[in-house]
């Protein structure tokens, strides 16, 4: 675990990313880099209203992302680890579901000024879940600007998600089946993560309990 300075974990809303990024974070003393969607004004609107507020709640976004980044991008080599739960990179997949065309087009150009260069993870683990399970789990936490979320956002969400990693080779990948395992409540679950993350062999390979 002590060659992880930079880990992410990804994974669609609801997947449980932030809660084992917490977990993780605990075992390796590391500081946490966690998005803070409460602080985003438009976000609340943009589940009632996609078309109208999906730009400014994807800006708003990127610029505070790139900015908790900036100082993983230029690390000190005696400093604490680093867990985060989010990935930049997967951060136009957002766009490319909820802008128009020109919108999209603007939004590359303000991504590609922004992105923090030499921010790469030591590992990405990203969270599989199945869109009904996602659903069942926002519903049941029922934050406030998420009850707006439709049940075609999720699977739409979660298909992106899907894409995304199956193409993903920037870093070091586990991909996690989420469906049967719960790293919060069981340490045995959390445990077994933590023996497949030391053992990883390859730059991508699957944790999935049947």
């Amino acid at each position: 675990m002590d060659r992880f300075h930079y880990l992410v974990v990804e994974g669609p809303i609801g997947a449980g990313k932030t809660s084992l990024a917490r977990r993780l974070a605990a075992r390796l003393s590391a500081d946490l880099v966690l998005e803070q969607p409460e602080e985003n004004p438009f976000l609340a609107r943009f589940y009632q209203d996609m078309a109208r507020f999906a730009l400014p709640t994807q800006l708003f976004f990127l610029f505070q992302r790139a900015r908790m980044l900036e100082p993983i991008a230029q690390p000190d080599m005696f400093g604490r680890p680093a867990i985060g739960d989010f990935l930049l990179d997967k951060d136009p997949l957002f766009a490319r579901l909820t802008l128009s065309p020109d919108e999209l087009t603007l939004y590359r150009k303000i991504y590609d000024a922004l992105r923090p260069r030499g921010a790469a993870p030591d590992l990405v683990i990203y969270l599989q879940v199945q869109p009904a399970t996602l659903l069942e789990r926002v519903r049941r936490r029922a934050a406030g600007y998420e009850r707006g979320i439709s049940d075609e956002y999720l699977r739409l969400l979660a298909e992106g998600y899907s894409r995304f990693f199956y193409h993903y080779d920037a870093a070091p990948l586990l991909i996690v089946n989420s469906e049967n395992l719960n790293f919060v409540e069981r340490d045995a679950d959390f445990e077994l993560l933590v023996s497949k993350m030391r053992g990883m062999k390859s730059r991508r390979e699957f944790f999935n309990l049947g």
